[in-house]
Order: C-alpha cells, then sequence, then structure tokens
C-alpha cells in the first residue's frame, strides 16, 4: 500500500504480541487441544497440530505442557472443551475486524467481545459482514534485503500461489491454507526463513488510519487482543502512529 510499510506494521504487531508473551502460551494451549481434538493426536498427519505445535515450541512451551494439550484433545487426559466462534465488526472510520475465539463459555464471551467494541468506538456486526474483505491464507513475510527472484523461486516452486514486493522492500508469499506446511518446507530448503509465517485472514482491502484515528484504533485493538477467550484479531486498518 502507497506510503505504508508493510514490514514497520507486522513489526509493530509482533512487539505487542511478544509482550503480550505469557498469554500466548494460553492461547497456543487451547489451539493444540482443539486441533487435536478435531483431527487426531498425530501432527504427521494433522497439518493444524503441526503448526499449532511449531508456534508452541517457538515460544519456548515446556515439552510436558505441549503433549498434555495434545492429550486432551485427544481425549486420552480429562480438560475443558473449548469451542470455535467468530465474531466480525467495525472499528474506527469503518475499518473491518474479525475476532476469532475459543471459549468454554459463549454467552461470556460474546458479551465480552461486545463490550470490548461499544466501550472503544466499535461496533458487533453480524455474521458475514465483514468476512468477505478477508482471504484466509498461508502468508509469509521475509525482511527487506533479500532477492525477489530467489524468493519467487522457491515459492511457486513449492506451490505458493503468489509473490509480492512490497514498496518498502519486504517480500510476500501467500499460499493455501492446505499448502502451508509444503511451501514452508521448500522456502526453508531454499535458505528462506521467514520472519512471519502463519495462516491468517489477510485483508484484500486496507483503509490506512493516522493521528487520532489511529490511536483510537489501537486501543479498540488492543482491549480486544487482551480478552481472555480471543485467540487473533484481524483488521483492514493500516496503522500510522508516528
Amino acid at each position: 500500500m502507497a506510503g505504508h510499510s508493510k514490514w514497520a506494521n507486522i513489526q509493530h504487531r509482533k512487539g505487542r504480541q511478544d509482550a503480550k508473551r505469557g498469554k500466548i502460551f494460553t492461547r497456543v494451549i487451547k489451539e493444540i487441544t482443539v486441533a487435536a481434538r478435531l483431527g487426531g493426536a498425530d501432527a504427521s498427519t494433522n497439518p493444524r497440530l503441526r503448526l499449532a505445535m511449531d508456534k508452541a515450541r517457538e515460544a519456548n512451551m515446556p515439552k510436558d505442557s505441549i503433549q498434555n494439550a495434545v492429550a486432551r484433545g485427544a481425549g486420552t487426559l480429562e480438560g475443558v472443551a473449548y469451542e470455535e466462534i467468530r465474531y466480525e465488526g467495525y472499528g474506527i472510520a469503518g475499518a473491518a475486524i474479525i475476532v476469532d475465539c475459543m471459549t468454554d463459555n459463549r454467552t461470556r464471551t460474546v458479551a465480552e467481545v461486545r463490550h470490548g467494541f461499544a466501550k472503544n468506538g466499535g461496533n458487533l456486526g453480524t455474521d458475514g459482514s465483514v468476512s468477505f474483505l478477508f482471504k484466509h491464507c498461508g502468508q509469509f513475510l521475509f525482511a527487506p534485503g533479500l532477492s525477489e527472484d530467489k524468493v519467487m523461486e522457491a515459492a511457486l516452486d513449492s506451490g505458493a500461489e503468489d509473490v509480492v514486493a512490497n514498496e518498502d522492500g519486504s517480500i510476500e508469499v501467500i499460499c493455501a491454507p492446505a499448502d502451508f506446511t509444503q511451501v514452508k518446507t521448500g522456502l526453508e530448503k531454499a535458505g528462506l526463513k521467514a520472519e512471519i509465517a502463519e495462516i491468517t485472514m489477510k485483508p484484500t482491502t486496507e483503509i490506512a488510519l493516522a493521528g487520532d484515528d489511529a490511536l483510537k484504533m489501537r486501543k479498540l485493538l488492543d482491549a480486544l487482543e487482551g480478552l481472555d477467550d480471543v485467540q487473533e484479531v484481524y483488521t483492514t486498518a493500516v496503522l500510522d502512529e508516528a
């Protein structure tokens, strides 16, 4: 997007996530549990579980905690049963927001999400109200300075859908969610390790916010991300907080 640094925005987001490191453990444990319940406890045949376990290891989660989460999901160890819920809404200047949750109490979660939106200048919408503005995909983001040709060759050979060179010099690789693991493996075999590698809801359109609007949107996003039942928050907003 002209005039906005994809790299700066991603780095800012990573910094905020790292600041909430304690909560990352809780979120990853929930994701492992649900992935194991839905797809089985064998990570070699369950791509979602494999990705969740990779995230756990990247966060330096103890091996016992990972295995216990898998066991609870598979039903061999007692534990809380979580369900996945997605909420959609609007933030400052009409920017779209998706809030993905995992909860054992749907009534509590919707009340907290609705309050988070209302208290911070947003509005909770209906199912489908903004999801059409996002694409479910695998995303890899590489720091500025890499050879675009090298990334493109490795990405396309691995089954990626698209390679985008951003104005700030960063390079983005997009793939279908089902192809995420093979693309990740192909890129790493070529010696290319992405700063961000995830299955995400990528906005297909963006809205730039600056000044007070950017600060208000950041406050809204932080409020939603801070809720215990929230796993991920996606938005079409690009924030200029300089």
